[in-house]
């Protein structure tokens, strides 16, 4: 059944329950209710506007009794702007919701319980986000271009004048680049904006639906001159990409971000992926070599690697560190950084890893004491299989999926007969319901396999 429109003036006051993954207040007092803006505790006015099968959505009239956790956004434009889900609660409530989602989903998922809760990794709230994708319209019913993430609740542009969780100085430059953009010629055919602000460059790559004139050439190196940021155009796939001015970029300095506490640089193209936000970067970097406990002894491998993040950290203090990933460009820069940090005890393959391997494959065959994955929002049910096979003392899971990260800590441990040592949230992405856990798993013993964890 396909929703449908309510046309009713019927109000109803309900008390929240809970909040979904999409950061709605569940009203459950009749059929329920997904109301936008309301939080769990808060005693609500509202009115249903939409109807399915198993629940109604709702519009938030009034606040009757808020929730203590509730705080004033900072954000003007939240509420409209997709960017955030929940600028209105407390930075410290945001992580409590997403610590229950992760215990949630590992009791009711993967059937398994940690030893111990690790604390939760604690960042900057604001200005964080060095990686993002922004839409950029020229709405013709307002005569200009508008810039920003999508709206919360409809498929357009929203126009906001700044961002409070983007890096600055793009945080602030997004009223200024709407303006600059609604004066080139080909303003209608630049759909998308990708930022990536790296410690000493900020770059901007516009995917181009139309090759800029020679005055829109002008406009955006003037607009890079005066904001100090660099310009990249892309006219079609990831490989179209190009600087603005390809003599001079080519003379300049690649983008790259620091992990200082291992002494490394690491360099990057402004659409590879990197980790969100930088200071959690550091130091989840930081506690993943901690709790894998290596040794100049320790042979250790990370699957998923990108371009090295963690596997040049984790070579630092283990005897030899192998990286996997399936993107033969991040292999490649996985491969130079290496070369740029003087690390020689670090390779990097290419392999396929949404995939099961072949048992045969040369890295594959050799042991590991420790293993480290990372991987992307499917999880790693192709790889698990290899691990049980390599026997590791120690494997250390990162996650940004709670649903996928319970399921295959669950096959780990009901299957390849592992423990679930500890488990616990990082505040990757604040003011959003995206959840990053993490997770350390060890040999069990016979009694760990019924208990689907470690025995205190």
């Amino acid at each position: 059944m396909r929703g449908g429109r309510i046309v009713t003036d019927v109000e109803e006051i309900a008390t929240v329950a809970a909040l979904t993954h999409d950061a709605e207040g569940v009203v459950r007092e009749g059929k329920a209710a997904f109301v936008a803006g309301a939080l769990p505790g808060e005693r609500i006015r509202f009115k249903r506007t939409r109807r399915h099968r198993q629940h109604d959505e709702a519009e938030l009239l009034e606040v009757l009794e808020p929730s203590a956790d509730r705080v004033a956004p900072k954000c003007a434009h939240f509420g409209v702007c997709g960017g955030c889900a929940l600028q209105h609660l407390s930075a410290d409530a945001q992580l409590n919701i997403k610590q229950t989602e992760l215990r949630d989903n590992l009791e009711r998922v993967g059937k398994v319980v940690p030893r111990e809760w690790l604390p939760p990794l604690r960042g900057p709230v604001w200005n964080y986000r060095r990686r993002a994708r922004l839409g950029s319209k020229f709405v013709t019913k307002k005569d200009r271009v508008v810039v920003g993430f999508r709206e919360r609740l409809a498929p357009y542009v929203a126009e906001v004048q700044r961002c409070e969780v983007l890096a600055q100085p793009v945080g602030a430059l997004i009223a200024p680049l709407a303006v600059m953009l609604n004066g080139l010629s080909i303003r209608h055919r630049i759909p998308q904006i990708e930022v990536a602000v790296a410690d000493n460059v900020v770059a901007l790559v516009l995917r181009v639906l139309e090759t800029p004139s020679a005055d829109d050439l002008e406009k955006l190196r003037a607009f890079a001159t005066t904001h100090s940021v660099r310009f990249y155009l892309q006219a079609g796939g990831l490989d179209s990409v190009t600087p603005l001015d390809a003599g001079a970029a080519a003379g300049g300095d690649p983008l790259r971000y620091g992990l200082p506490q291992f002494d490394l640089q690491l360099e990057f193209t402004p659409t590879d992926f990197v980790q969100i936000n930088a200071q959690i970067n550091q130091d989840l970097v930081g506690r993943a070599v901690d709790l894998l406990g290596l040794t100049p002894e320790s042979s250790v491998l990370d699957l998923f690697c990108g371009l090295g993040n963690f596997t040049l950290a984790l070579a630092r203090s283990a005897g030899r560190a192998v990286g996997v990933e399936g993107e033969k460009g991040l292999v490649e820069r996985a491969r130079h950084n290496a070369s740029l940090n003087g690390i020689t005890h670090a390779e990097f393959q290419l392999a396929d890893l949404s995939k099961p391997l072949d048992p045969n494959l040369p890295w594959l065959k050799e042991s590991y004491t420790h293993v480290l994955l990372d991987p992307p929002r499917a999880g790693a049910s192709e790889v698990l299989a290899s691990i049980g096979r390599l026997s590791p003392q120690r494997v250390l899971y990162i996650s940004c999926h709670p649903g996928s990260l319970a399921r295959d800590l669950g096959v780990l441990v009901h299957e390849h007969g592992m423990s679930l040592v500890a488990a616990g949230v990082l505040d990757m992405f604040p003011h959003t319901t995206h959840v990053e856990s993490m997770a350390i798993l060890e040999p069990g013993r016979k009694s760990d396999k019924r208990k689907g964890r470690a025995a205190p």
